[in-house]
């Protein structure tokens, strides 16, 4: 929709620091546009000392660190674009600017979602694990992890016939637990504390 004389956020461009919000967004846009030099730099000054009243709470101890900090949120601002002599040094903006790569996240689906990813990591691994004390640890770590994330999710049945049944069928029949030796962890499941709504006045 575009109605002549209304502006809406969604027509507008992206704010580059939202905290500073749109105003002082178009000050550095009119200040990158002033054609003299001296003349951006004054106007980049009064920006500075209008973004420091803004947020009093954030002024560091050190005076000449927080106002450091302000000039590189300007350069920021500007996209780097502001042609002025910079009182202070603002080569740490473009690491500040800079955003981490994504952390990489396992997209392989899992038949189950209640036991979890790592689960699934476990039960490969005793699929080619030998018979032996170190395989009968993780077999132990997994059925008892297993008795909790279904009490913990109420997902079905959460009795050791259920557990067993699981744990063969994901290691394709490798591991049988004998429920008879096989002894599970107590669980307790935390009682539900209701929360206190909002009485209507």
């Amino acid at each position: 929709m575009n109605i002549q004389g209304l502006d809406y956020n969604t027509q507008r461009s992206q704010l580059v620091l939202p905290e500073y919000g749109r105003e002082i967004q178009e000050m550095v846009e009119y200040c990158i546009s002033l054609p003299d030099r001296n003349d951006r730099l004054r106007c980049a000054k009064s920006i500075v000392a209008i973004m420091g009243r803004m947020h009093p709470q954030n002024r560091a101890k050190n005076r000449a660190e927080w106002e450091n900090r302000l000039w590189d949120h300007l350069a920021i601002l500007s996209g780097f674009k502001l042609d002025i002599d910079w009182p202070f040094d603002v080569s740490r903006a473009h690491s500040i600017s800079t955003h981490p790569d994504k952390v990489a996240y396992p997209m392989t689906r899992i038949p189950v979602r209640h036991y979890g990813h790592i689960l699934f990591e476990v039960f490969d691994r005793l699929k080619t694990m030998d018979p032996g004390p170190e395989r009968d640890t993780l077999v132990r770590y997994a059925a008892n992890q297993m008795k909790r994330n279904l009490v913990e999710w109420s997902h079905g049945s959460s009795d050791n016939e259920k557990v067993a049944a699981d744990l063969a069928r994901f290691t394709d029949g490798k591991i049988q637990l004998d429920l008879k030796q096989f002894k599970f962890e107590k669980v307790v499941k935390e009682p539900v504390v209701p929360t206190k709504r909002n009485k209507k006045k």
